[in-house]
């Protein structure tokens, strides 16, 4: 009984899921800001997706740059440089009016939560060997609901009057928090691996990095953060110069909200991850195609509710696969994905905001749902490896 007193509470994932939280914050904040933005700046669509795409270049960067220093250090000490820089790049962006420097510490923002990102993750799969699928999902759905909160407090402070730079305001306190957080938490392994029984495909458990495997979930996540990023980017752009709507706001907290119950029924059901990511790829494009025709902000907003449903299964599907084929080597695993996240984020983002330009909004949304087919390809091929 003396044992168990002495015990300390273990609080890292705690951490580990607030780091995402803010990094689920920060992009749906930046999202829903970048119409007054735009605004502020003076800017065309075409230069609106590029400043978009500034953030996404350095999401793509970090796990090129950072990764081997990760696998090098210990995690908590990489977490806490991050968060640092995290801090300095919001105090830079909140306290210049220059372009040039608001694109600055906007790369830097893209650099440092990119490599939290797939950091944190590395991190909880590494501490928790034998939760650590069933966790994987209710982690992505904290950056849901991040992104989901995001454009509601947004919202309410542009309503009072304040500036868009509040935004930063609230990441510099958010790292400040998580840095205070993770200096006592440790990264040390919380759970014995000799009992572990991976909820994905126990019998078919690669102890070898699997390549193929990891780059075809790459193509898929590449394909679907480019979509996701294109589509919330510029949601609230289509509601208000197409639809005549002042709901895109609220449509891109209701897509980020139901993308929370999703990524936490994919936890429980990890198992039937192929199946789930199958369904879900599949029925992205044909909604998305669907709402590019209507011209019913009210039939748009409800059409976001499923797409966003779609949209939430894909991440922790494509995590919960990656287990079993990155063997010991997690953090290069989710360091590559990672990388196909930004690559994706960057291009498509500014191909919608160009698209959008030249043909207009809804022949933007349509691209984006055709491209998502090359996303069907790889996940049904990637469901379809037999690992040996």
């Amino acid at each position: 009984m003396e044992a168990k007193s002495e015990r300390k509470f273990d609080y890292l994932w705690i951490v580990l899921f607030l780091i995402v939280f803010i990094n689920g914050f920060e992009a749906g904040g930046y999202q829903a800001s970048l119409l007054n933005i735009g605004q502020s700046y003076d800017l065309s669509m075409t230069t609106m997706g590029i400043f978009a795409s500034v953030e996404l270049f350095a999401t793509m960067l970090a796990p090129l740059v950072l990764g081997n220093w990760a696998d090098r250090n210990s995690k908590a000490f990489c977490i806490k440089i991050l968060l640092g820089l995290q801090f300095v790049a919001a105090v830079i962006i909140l306290f210049t009016n220059a372009q040039w420097f608001f694109v600055f510490g906007v790369f830097f923002l893209g650099l440092t939560t990119s490599a939290l990102q797939f950091i944190s993750i590395a991190a909880l799969a590494d501490a928790y060997p034998l939760t650590g699928g069933k966790r994987i999902g209710f982690m992505t759905s904290m950056y849901a609901f991040g992104a989901l909160v995001a454009p509601l407090v947004v919202s309410f402070y542009l309503k009072l009057g304040m500036p868009w730079r509040t935004l930063f305001t609230l990441l510099a306190l958010g790292s400040l928090i998580s840095f205070i957080g993770i200096l006592g938490s440790g990264d040390a392994v919380r759970e014995q691996e000799d009992t572990i029984t991976n909820v994905v495909d126990n019998d078919n458990i690669q102890k070898e990095f699997y390549l193929l495997g990891i780059l075809l979930l790459c193509v898929i996540m590449c394909i679907y953060v480019g979509f996701e990023n294109g589509f919330t980017f510029f949601v609230d752009t289509l509601f208000a110069n197409v639809l005549d709507s002042g709901l895109g706001k609220f449509a891109l907290s209701v897509f980020w909200a139901v993308m929370i119950p999703s990524r936490v029924l994919v936890g429980y059901y990890a198992k039937y991850a192929k199946k789930i990511l199958i369904a879900a790829a599949t029925a992205i494009p044909v909604i998305t195609i669907v709402l590019s025709l209507m011209n019913s902000s009210t039939v748009v907003f409800f059409l976001c509710i499923p797409l966003g449903f779609a949209c939430g299964a894909i991440y922790p599907c494509v995590l919960n696969m990656m287990l079993p084929f990155a063997g010991k080597k997690t953090a290069t695993a989710t360091g590559m994905i990672t990388t196909a996240t930004g690559i994706g984020g960057f291009v498509f983002t500014a191909l919608t905001g160009f698209v959008a330009d030249n043909f207009g909004m809804r022949a933007a949304m349509e691209v984006l749902a055709g491209l998502f087919i090359l996303a069907l390809i790889a996940a049904i091929c990637s469901t379809r490896i037999k690992r040996t």
